[in-house]
Order: C-alpha cells, then structure tokens, then sequence
C-alpha cells in the first residue's frame, strides 16, 4: 500500500508539471539540446525557435529558453520575419524578456544584416541585377519603411561601398540629384546603382519611382557618372528597371 502511495504522488507530480505546460532544456534529450545540436549537427540543422533559444540563453524559473523563444516567434504571424525590424520595447512584451535578453537578440539580427550587406574583402561585381537582388534582398525585403539605397561602383563594375539616402516615402524633394551624387563625386565613383524597397513586398515601379529614376539619370549623365540600374526590392523578388527598359 505503501508503495502504491508513493507511486501515486509521483504521478501527482508529473501531472502538475505536465499542466505546468514547460519542460526546460536540461530535461531534453541531450542530442536534442538546442545548443548540443548546433555543435553536432550545424546550426542549419536548428528551427527558428531553437537558434533564438541559444540568443536569449536562459529562461525564467517556470519556463524554458526555448519557450520564451516560441513566444516570441508567435508575436505576430510573420514568424521570425518580424524581427528584421524590431525593436528592444517589442520584445520585453514578452513576460520574461527583460533588457539584456530583447538588446541581446536585436544586436543578433543587426549583425546579421551587416553581414549580409557588406561585401567581402573581394569586392562584389556587380555584373547583373541578380548579383545586387542577392547581396540586399534579405536586408530589404522586411523593412517596414521604404530606404533608398546607392551603391558605388569602380571602373571595374565593383561596388566599393553602400550607402542610405533617405528613408520614408520615396519623393522628389527627398531623393534629390544633390544628395545622390554628392558623395559619388567624393568617393569618385565610375557609375552607380540606386536600389530601393517596397514594404507591401509587391516591386511594381509606381509613377513616382519612374519620375525619380529619369531625373537621376539626367542629373548622372550631365556629371558623367551614370545610373546603371534602379531595382525596387519586394519580398523575395525585385524588379530591375534597366531590364524592363525603363531606364534608358
């Protein structure tokens, strides 16, 4: 009877922290630990939640890392699309994402999208639209506001830096033939690229973009350092306005 008991209790037990809802990371398996996956398998083998476990690193006394993760994710229905733009306050919504953990995951997706718009030690070649589409799609495709970007190219068709115009609604009075080719002429750019996103993800040029384009064009061919292309960066696709032969 005795034991009978004790097993009882211990059912008790397992109950209440089954409907507790959380099994922290130590009671896992150890092959599928998130940070023991990562060395074992490669962290292309992680989920979303998992990768974002190992960033926030520990979790509360009643719920795991990896729980605080999943949370997160489930914030808004884009997934982890939504933290390519935001920010720290956002993130402390989350009841157990204080300061240190929310500055801690934004400084991860900043890094990332330095990484993925820097380009490395070997410039760039900017040979075709596809090859700029690659280097700033995963940068451009989540931002909420439209950013006008310029790249700067050598003789050699290499970008040697990028940088941002202007930020907001794309307007004449903001993207400006001064602003665009002042820093052309500083840096001695051969040519330029000028690319620019979409927010609602659809990269259709609108009559503004098309207006923009051709007074850049003009103002570029007067200086002498010509526009080689404007894309306009959707979600996961672009449209290249030299190859729909809108920019002549």
């Amino acid at each position: 009877m005795e034991d009978g008991g004790g097993a009882l209790r211990g059912n008790k037990k397992v109950n209440k922290k089954y409907k507790k809802g959380d099994i922290t990371i130590k009671e896992l398996p150890v092959a599928e630990r998130p940070r023991e996956k990562m060395i074992r398998y490669g962290s292309g083998s992680l989920s979303n939640g998992e990768l974002l476990a190992i960033l926030i690193g520990t979790g509360t006394k009643d719920v795991s890392a990896l729980t605080l993760a999943n949370r997160i994710l489930a914030l808004e229905e884009s997934g982890v699309s939504y933290l390519a733009d935001c920010t720290p306050e956002e993130l402390i919504r989350v009841e157990g994402i204080g300061v240190a953990k929310s500055c801690q995951i934004i400084a991860a997706i900043e890094l990332g999208k330095r990484i993925a718009q820097n380009p490395r030690e070997k410039r760039l070649h900017a040979g075709s639209p596809g090859d700029v589409a690659n280097l700033l799609m995963e940068e451009m495709r989540y931002l909420k506001k439209e950013f006008f970007k310029v790249l700067y190219l050598n003789v050699k068709n290499e970008i040697t830096s990028i940088e941002d115009i202007s930020i907001g609604n794309l307007n004449s009075s903001i993207v400006h033939p001064r602003e665009v080719f002042r820093n052309a002429v500083k840096k001695g750019a051969a040519a330029i690229i000028v690319v620019h996103n979409h927010p609602s993800g659809n990269p259709t040029p609108s009559q503004n973009d098309l207006e923009i384009t051709k007074r850049l064009a003009e103002a570029g061919d007067l200086i002498g350092i010509p526009i080689l292309d404007h894309l306009i960066i959707g979600d996961g696709i672009y449209i290249s306005l030299k190859e729909k032969m809108l920019l002549q």
